[in-house]
């Protein structure tokens, strides 16, 4: 069920079949009803099995629709459920804005 074993033509199939959660990584509904189905319970585990939340984005626009997913299927409340720890970037930056970053040491 893992993302490497879906193919670009699955995961059209599939939109047209479901309503897409993670616009990043086109994963549907229908994909995380059934990933929940199968024992994945929290927005972590649905993270590494689909890439839930691996986008652009990093969650931000899917995190809160898949939360309320699992505690509609599985009963368990939104407080109790395990996100995904923020990693940086927190907020997507451009690249060119890193680039123009200068170190200076306070002996300067």
């Amino acid at each position: 069920m893992g993302h490497g074993n879906r193919t670009k033509r699955a995961v059209k199939k599939s939109a047209l079949n479901s309503i897409i959660v993670c616009r990043c990584e086109e994963i549907s509904e229908d994909e995380v009803r059934q990933a929940i189905k199968n024992g994945y319970h929290s927005p972590e585990e649905l993270k590494r099995i689909l890439r839930i939340g691996m986008g652009h984005c990093s969650g931000r626009g899917c995190m809160r629709v898949v939360a309320r997913i699992i505690e509609e299927m599985t009963g368990i409340p939104i407080a109790k459920l395990q996100f995904p720890k923020s990693r940086p970037p927190v907020k997507p930056i451009k690249l060119q804005l890193l680039g123009q970053y200068r170190y200076e040491s306070k002996d300067s």
